[in-house]
């Protein structure tokens, strides 16, 4: 890893809701305030049914535990020696190569593979532009060397409310799901971009992308898991 940032703090027992620290980032990044990050309270059909449409990505942040570490590397291994379903060779994907720089990863991903709207000449339009063309490497390489987006990231995780570490280790990750074209014309999937991995993942096709991030997250990431250090969050229309 290049360098390390602070963790961006996304609490699921905060007593103020998580979506502020990604909204914060979002809004100085370049995100236009009619669109923003917001909870999603639970993965039920009901709780599901209050978020607010469309959703244009689903963020999730997980625990990393040696089970979910162990899984991660059977399904890559998995992907590299079966493959799977050809991508849409526009999805902007970043490899991860700074420490704890995942909530921003998550954040560029969901909105650079969305049509959310980005203020003109804004920090994040500019990037995801300089980022065409390049590989998943070059564009790590490119946040690295960005210092406004460490400055944005360091901004937005001293806004939480809990103190900043002084251990910056964490065991907890950020992922993110968006809905992408297929190349071969079969209709939407649901594809994870998650900078730790080795590219996109295939995720299945994609007839609601909140009800199948949801299933997604209940089948791959929480099964029978006991941690309550998930935190789900919707980006779509804002209702702050």
């Amino acid at each position: 890893m290049a360098s390390r940032w602070i963790p961006l703090e996304s609490n699921p027992d905060a007593n103020y809701s998580s979506w502020v620290v990604l909204n914060s980032w979002s809004i100085k990044a370049g995100l236009v305030p009619s669109v923003g990050f917001g909870d999603v309270y639970g993965l039920d059909e009901s709780l599901l049914a209050m978020v607010p449409q469309p959703v244009k990505a689903v963020v999730l942040l997980f625990p990393i535990s040696p089970e979910s570490e162990a899984r991660r590397k059977t399904e890559d291994e998995t992907i590299a020696s079966k493959g799977q379903p050809e991508l849409d060779p526009t999805i902007v994907w970043i490899k991860q190569t700074i420490s704890n720089a995942c909530g921003t990863m998550g954040l560029i991903h969901a909105i650079a593979n969305s049509d959310a709207t980005l203020e003109p000449l804004s920090p994040l339009a500019k990037f995801i532009e300089q980022c065409i063309g390049k590989t998943p490497e070059e564009r790590a390489k490119l946040l690295e060397t960005t210092p406004l987006f460490a400055d944005i990231h360091a901004q937005a995780a001293s806004s939480g409310q809990t103190a900043v570490p002084t251990n910056l280790d964490t065991n907890l990750h950020f992922t993110c799901f968006v809905a992408a074209p297929s190349p071969s014309g079969e209709g939407p999937r649901v594809v994870e971009l998650d900078g730790r991995r080795n590219g996109p993942i295939d995720r299945g096709a994609c007839t609601d992308l909140l009800a199948d991030a949801a299933k997604i997250i209940r089948d791959q990431y929480i099964g029978d898991s006991q941690s309550m250090q998930f935190n789900v969050m919707s980006l779509g229309p804002s209702f702050a």
